[in-house]
């Protein structure tokens, strides 16, 4: 017969989940030391998530050899020669000129699991000649943020570019705080040099003050400029220290050039403020021009920059280079 301190013993016990010999109700034995099995949803979530990552190594690798074989030798800058037998790019054409490893890069076109940069990918797009849209594509397939101002910037709404084209002739346009040129009017497009010419991905004015030699020589102090901007470059990349494309940009301004190498290694560090500055055009000019920040958001994110002239010389040339940009469209 069994007592009722036994009784009230087994409901408990039954109750609680107790593995003891009286107590195993609504779970299974499992033995001492074995690991929890996992849930079956969450080996469902994972196996649907590794044939995704699979299909999507797999589409990577396809439009990868797909662009290889549909470029030319002669478009990349390379001789045919007279015993090449492979349609368009050799493998290790595309990895010389992207600086990528020969057996990694053959491993992306197989499909193998490795890990992909923004960096690399961005190599890898400017060597296959991509367009926006191939680029895109490329990123996506790959699952990075592409962190170009090629990019669609959801900053840049109508009634922005419509405003840049109102404050004409003042020279204006949308920068983000690591200086890439999301949007510009056509006095600001002929100011430093003629924008237009510039590549999409190399429209940012770190990369133009440092590199671009018809920049450079638009402005009257440029050592103190390239300072200055360095200064502000290193205070806002303090919240971005992780971020890829923030990484990227620095370390391409690092390589290409030496002067921004040694005034980065100052440490200094500035914020934003209006400024005058002064320009040589190349069409009318020297300019004396009020540089004023009108940020589009909280916090220091994308601004529209605009260049009010300082004295009525140079309010007269503003007019003047307005209808050089009107005239060369």
């Amino acid at each position: 017969m069994t007592t009722m301190a036994e009784e009230t013993a087994v409901r408990e016990n039954g109750a609680t989940g107790s593995t003891g010999a009286t107590g195993v109700q609504g779970r299974e034995a499992q033995a001492p030391g074995a690991p929890a099995r996992e849930p079956e949803g969450a080996r469902e979530s994972e196996s649907r998530a590794s044939r995704e990552s699979d299909i999507r190594r797999h589409e990577l690798a396809a439009f990868l050899r797909h662009r290889r074989e549909h470029l030319t030798p002669e478009q990349v800058g390379l001789p045919r020669g007279r015993r090449r037998r492979t349609p368009g790019l050799r493998r290790e054409e595309v990895a010389h000129l992207s600086a990528v490893g020969v057996t990694w890069y053959t491993w992306l076109e197989q499909a193998r699991d490795i890990q992909v940069s923004v960096q690399v990918l961005d190599a890898l797009a400017r060597t296959l000649m991509l367009d926006q849209n191939e680029r895109a594509h490329l990123f996506q397939l790959a699952g990075a943020v592409d962190p170009t101002p090629a990019s669609r910037c959801p900053t840049i709404t109508p009634a922005l570019l419509q405003t840049l084209e109102q404050l004409e002739p003042l020279p204006a346009c949308i920068q983000n705080s690591r200086y890439d040129i999301l949007a510009y009017n056509r006095t600001y497009g002929r100011l430093l040099c003629d924008l237009d010419e510039v590549p999409a991905e190399d429209r940012n004015c770190m990369v133009l003050i440092t590199t671009n030699e018809q920049w450079r020589s638009s402005i009257v102090l440029l050592d103190e400029s390239i300072r200055l901007m360095a200064a502000k470059f290193r205070a806002s990349m303090a919240g971005h220290l992780a971020d890829p494309a923030w990484k990227m940009l620095l370390k391409r301004l690092r390589g290409e050039s030496e002067q921004f190498r040694e005034v980065w290694e100052r440490h200094e560090v500035v914020g934003s403020r209006s400024k005058t500055k002064f320009f040589d055009n190349r069409y009318v000019g020297r300019l004396t021009l009020v540089h004023t920040d009108l940020w589009l958001g909280p916090g220091e994110g994308p601004r529209m920059v605009t260049y009010a002239p300082a004295d009525e010389e140079s309010r007269e040339r503003l007019e003047k280079l307005h209808a050089v940009a009107v005239e060369r469209g």
